[in-house]
Parts: C-alpha cells; structure tokens; sequence
C-alpha cells in the first residue's frame, strides 16, 4: 500500500509591518489572522503538519494557542525565523525554505513531498482552500496549485509613460465583448499556494510545471494589506465567518463586565451622591440558567460600587470589582477555578475589556460597545447592553428555551 505523500503547511508571519502594526495579530471576527490561518491549516485532512515561521514570539504564542485550542499542538510548530529573511525585502519562498528545512531537521520530522504556503493576510481562507491546492499536488499530479476566483473585469493600463495612450490589457478597448463571450479569467486570490518539494527546491519559486487553478468563492477574496482592508475583513467577518456564535461545547466559563453590558451605561445620582442604575430581568433570567446549566459565572468590574455588589447578591453569582488589572484578575480567577481562558466567554463593550478580549477564547461585544470592542470581539449580540445582552447569549449556550440539552423540560400540565 503506498504511503500518504507527507503535505506540510507554511505560515509566514513575520512581526514587521508598516502598513498594518502588529498585522498578523490583528483580530477578525474576534480571531488573530495568525490564528485564523493556523485553524484552516489544521482542518484540512490533506495536511500533516503545520510550520508557522516567525520572527515575533507573540505570534508564536497566538499560533500555539490556536493549536492548543484544537487539541492538534503536536501538528503545529513554531520556526524562529533569522533576521535575513524577517525584512521587508525577504520573499516568501526564503522563508518556506527555511521552515522547509528546519521541519526536516527535527527528531519528530520528515521528508515532506508537498509543501504549502498559507498566507495570514487572507482572513477568509477556508478548509476547502487548503483540501483544493494540496490534493491538487499531492493526488492530482500537479506540480504547483493557486486559490483563483472567477474574475470577469476589463483591466486597464496607464501606458502614457511609456506609450502614446492607456490601453487594455485583457481586451481589445475598441470591442466591448458580453461576459459570456469573453473568455473566462481568473484572479490569484494570495490566499493558498502547494509545490511539489523537489520541484520547489530546484526552481526556488512558487510556479512551475504545471499548475493547477483551484476554484474559491470571489466573495472570500480579500487580502488584507492596509488599514482600510482590515475594517472591511472585520465588517465582512459576521457574513463570512461559519457559526460566529459559540455554543455550550465552546465555553466552560462566562464572565461579564457591569456598566454597559448589564446595564446601558447610564447612571442616576439623588442629591446624596447614591448611585442607581438600570438593569433587565430578562438578563437575570439568562444568568440564574446559566448557572442551572453548570457554567460558572463571575462579574468582573472595574468600578468600585456598592449597586455592583448588590446586583452580584441578587444573580447570586461571585464579584470582583474595583480591578484596574482586569485581565490580571481574570486570569487568576481562571486559574483558581482550574478553567481554561481559552474556554471563558467574556462579554464586555468598552477599552477596559480589551485585554480581557485579547486573553478570552470567546471575546463578545454587546450591540453598542465601542468600535474598538465591536471590531476585536468574536462574536457581537444584536441587544445592546442593559437591554437583554445576557440573556442574549445565554440563548446561544442553552437554547432558546434556556434549557441545556443535558436537561429535559418540564412537561406542562393540563
């Protein structure tokens, strides 16, 4: 019986970036684009094992977890990548080399057959991508394999520099064929490319033999280069993305901000300097079923106030409130409670929850959280805070109902 060929998947994901700082941590839908990649690579059945070479150790640490979190760690690997092909002038295909070599040079690795290079900056890469360009190779007998989406545009060019006017470049500007008369383009999409190994080695480049065009939805394509691209991944992300809202499989803890997520961030104070807020029974109702349901929950503030604790009393759920380190505290609470971070659903709406976002599996924003929160959360509520948020989410957990599946409701009585 022969073998399965041995497909290994490269990340590049260098820290350097001037269009985007920090761009391969930048979240979408609430997810690192690191580890959006990673996940994409590890669902692939086609794919062996996955390199992520970098030169940024907080990269690495994003990609860890993301493997971690899918329980394939011992498939994901970290490459340190040098400094000679960490620069704004290295190409790709230097660092597929490196983490190429570097995998075959461990005790754990082997001879790949097919290589893959899996770019971060396209958020919206999917399993079939992967399954696509690596069967492409590894089964199909191509020599190298690209995500291509249909493209039916008429490309122009500036040719006045050179050329007395502009002209067309896939057709003639004089003829303005229908679409189903042109003949069919394609745009290479930069999400997903595979190479036979020897091949690659011997061309030191991405093309070449034959290479197979592998078909990909136009609407995914998007590569994320600046600012701008990125506020259109995070926008285009609830669209996109496949079930953005966690379940009760997903999540082992929730832990909830107060001001502006339990209630609509506004405050009434009497002339004695006594604080009163507003909050929404059916917010209540969704807490009191989540902790039925087995989930801890915590409220977790940073103002100092007695209405914090004494909402806390009420939904019968512990409080930690006066933090300035909200992060700090939650972690150690998870460690406390033996509970992983990357299993506590955070829900929060304003920059003070931002690093809990970044230590959260499940960051959520409540509908009017700050754009800053909204666009690094993972999943947003269509309520807003202090108008049934809450109960919103526990409805994604337990059903609409309330109700977890390891329960039976009640049968009504005549």
């Amino acid at each position: 019986m022969t073998p399965s060929p041995t497909v290994l998947a490269v990340i590049p994901a260098r820290g350097g970036s001037k269009g985007v700082p920090a761009k391969n941590l930048a979240r979408v839908g609430g997810v690192p684009l690191v580890a959006r990649a990673v996940r994409a690579c590890l669902a692939s059945p086609e794919v062996t094992d996955v390199v992520v070479t970098t030169d940024d150790p907080a990269i690495a640490a994003a990609a860890r977890a993301a493997g971690e979190a899918l329980g394939e760690d011992a498939r994901l690997h970290c490459v340190q990548r040098p400094a000679a092909i960490a620069g704004d002038t290295a190409t790709s295909e230097d660092a597929v080399l490196h983490a190429l070599h570097a995998y075959e040079a461990t005790a754990h690795g082997r001879k790949a057959d097919v290589v893959l290079l899996v770019q971060c900056t396209s958020p919206f890469i999917t399993r079939a991508d992967i399954d696509g360009v690596a069967t492409a190779v590894a089964r199909d007998g191509a020599d190298t394999a690209v995500t291509v989406a249909p493209f039916h545009g008429f490309v122009w060019r500036d040719g006045s520099a050179v050329e007395d006017d502009t002209y067309g470049v896939n057709h003639d500007k004089s003829v303005r064929p229908r679409r189903q008369d042109r003949p069919q383009d394609y745009l290479e999409t930069g999400a997903a490319y595979a190479m036979d190994v020897e091949g690659f080695r011997t061309h030191r480049h991405r093309f070449f033999g034959h290479t197979a065009l592998v078909r990909t939805d136009p609407a995914r394509v998007l590569e994320i280069d600046d600012p701008h691209d990125l506020a259109r991944a995070r926008a285009l992300a609830p669209l996109l993305d496949p079930s953005p809202y966690p379940t009760r499989a997903d999540v082992d803890a929730v832990v909830l901000d107060f001001d502006g997520t339990q209630t609509d961030d506004r405050v009434l104070i009497d002339s004695d300097g006594r604080e009163i807020v507003a909050v929404h029974r059916g917010d209540g109702l969704g807490t009191a079923a989540l902790r039925r349901a087995g989930l801890p929950v915590l409220i977790l503030s940073t103002e100092q106030n007695p209405v914090v604790a004494a909402r806390a009393r009420k939904l019968q759920v512990p409080v930690l409130h006066g933090i300035d380190r909200k992060d700090l505290a939650l972690k150690q609470w998870c460690e406390e409670q033996s509970i992983a971070p990357d299993r506590v659903l955070y829900v929060g709406n304003d920059v003070n929850d931002l690093a809990c976002f970044g230590l959260a599996g499940w960051p959520v924003a409540v509908a009017n959280a700050h754009d800053s929160v909204r666009a690094a959360a993972r999943a947003v509520t269509t309520n807003p805070g202090g108008s049934g948020a809450i109960r919103e989410i526990a409805a994604w957990l337990l059903g609409p109902t309330l109700t977890p599946s390891t329960e039976v409701p009640a049968t009504p009585t005549k």
